[in-house]
């Protein structure tokens, strides 16, 4: 019963981010963070329909991906909670603990 639970939730899910990427957001407002400038390299956001998102590096705006709600849902709430932090980089010179 299982295996056909996962069969059938993975059909959908393909089915879904086919759904997404066949989407045509030539027209899509890009938005970034307050404050950067239009030289700068930052990562721009579009809001799709059914709360998907699409997300572009500013330097590479060829290159989109694309969330479900689902997806970029788990990605904020990640984020806000500190999944994504990046280890302080070592000062001076300094390997850091040993």
């Amino acid at each position: 019963m299982a295996d056909a639970e996962d069969l059938e939730l993975k059909a959908r899910k393909e089915r879904e981010r086919d759904e997404l990427y066949s989407l045509d957001i030539s027209g899509v407002e890009w938005h970034s963070a307050p404050g950067t400038e239009e030289h700068e390299e930052r990562v721009e956001i579009a809001y799709l329909p059914a709360g998907a998102v699409a997300m572009r590096s500013s330097l590479d705006p060829d290159t989109v991906l694309r969330y479900t709600e689902a997806e970029w849902r788990a990605f904020v709430l990640g984020a806000r909670d500190g999944e994504f932090d990046l280890e302080p980089a070592p000062q001076n010179g300094d390997a850091g603990p040993r």
